[in-house]
């Protein structure tokens, strides 16, 4: 990933990334995306980027291996959050959802892992401490909740699945308030062209939608341009 590519993934949402990736690919069909409706501790703050470094939590039930195993996998995570390349996005699965009740990302955890350099979290799991979590560190997750319940590390650097998404350690992921997609590693090269392509035939329909006087007749013309440009 580019500089410029990096710099052009941030300044757009997550669905024009979505779209590109077609648009990257010449066909619809793209499903690396989540399923369902997430929610994002800062939505007005710019999408997260970065290549992902998995891990699975769980805290419904108390940990049954001995406190020095939980311990040291809890040190074995941040320390391969710490060594993430950058950018990097934390994504971590909660094993237990849908019946998450561990708010594992909270004022602490959240600064920890920005003091990495890390660009945000993405998960299924819960937040909390919202008005403490640090600005542009965003976390879009599964719900909010108060209570850290009996969190603890599961597993580090494995695939996870966050509402239906499959994510393995080191894929590229782009993450808002829509949710988050994996991009694939095919259009990378593609992808900030597709992006570029996607919005100047985009603003063929929507500049004149927006202007005064639009009608059926002038939706007609612009759709035909709109088409047109696509094929």
């Amino acid at each position: 990933m580019t500089p410029s590519l990096l710099k052009r993934l941030q300044s757009v949402d997550t669905p024009t990334v979505c779209n590109a990736i077609e648009v990257a690919q010449g066909k619809r069909g793209f499903d690396a995306f989540t399923r369902g409706t997430m929610l994002c501790s800062a939505p007005n703050e710019p999408a997260v980027v970065g290549y992902a470094r998995t891990a699975k939590i769980a805290a419904v039930h108390a940990p049954t291996e001995p406190s020095e195993v939980i311990k040291e996998r809890r040190k074995a995570y941040y320390k391969h959050m710490a060594h993430a390349p950058m950018p990097a996005i934390a994504v971590v699965e909660d094993t237990d959802f849908p019946n998450c009740i561990g708010a594992y990302w909270g004022e602490i955890n959240t600064t920890v892992h920005k003091g990495f350099g890390l660009s945000g979290t993405l998960t299924n799991g819960v937040m909390r401490d919202l008005g403490d979590v640090p600005s542009g560190y965003p976390v879009i997750a599964g719900s909010i909740g108060p209570s850290h319940g009996f969190v603890h590390v599961k597993e580090i650097g494995t695939p996870v699945e966050i509402f239906g998404l499959t994510v393995e350690d080191g894929d590229l992921v782009h993450a808002d308030r829509h949710g988050a997609v994996v991009i694939p590693k095919d259009v990378i090269e593609t992808l900030e062209d597709a992006i570029e392509k996607l919005l100047s035939t985009e603003h063929l329909i929507l500049e004149p939608a927006r202007k005064a006087g639009f009608d059926f007749e002038t939706f007609e013309k612009a759709w035909a341009e709109f088409e047109k440009s696509r094929t």
